[in-house]
């Protein structure tokens, strides 16, 4: 197994940019993702979203830090979560709700598929 490094990941370009999956409204948030996929069922990476609301979709459990921006995350039957740059979210397997971008974050995160 090799160790996968990202330096600088405030700075680091983001190639890949798309529309994110079940946009609710306007603006339509646009993510970027610069990810490691290995081959033991984890993926890792550095993930960038504009601002805009938008249903959380991955059923993966999730870990992510946040190193930029603000928003808040909704959980389906759960109370709103205020996040910002420095905190760090824990997201069990199948935590679906909604995403609200206020200011453009930046997170990396690891996925346990």
């Amino acid at each position: 197994m090799s160790i996968t490094q990202f330096k600088d990941t405030l700075n680091t370009h983001l190639p890949d940019s798309a529309p994110v999956a079940v946009p609710l409204g306007e603006p339509v948030a646009v993510a970027s993702t610069l990810s490691v996929e290995r081959n033991d069922g984890v993926e890792t990476g550095i993930w960038e979203c504009t601002p805009g609301r938008w249903r959380r979709q991955i059923k993966s459990q999730e870990f992510c830090h946040f190193i930029q921006g603000r928003c808040t995350f909704t959980p389906d039957n759960g109370e709103t979560l205020h996040i910002q740059a420095g905190d760090a979210l824990m997201l069990p397997a199948n935590s679906t709700g909604i995403w609200d971008i206020q200011e453009t974050v930046r997170k990396t995160y690891v996925l346990i598929l």
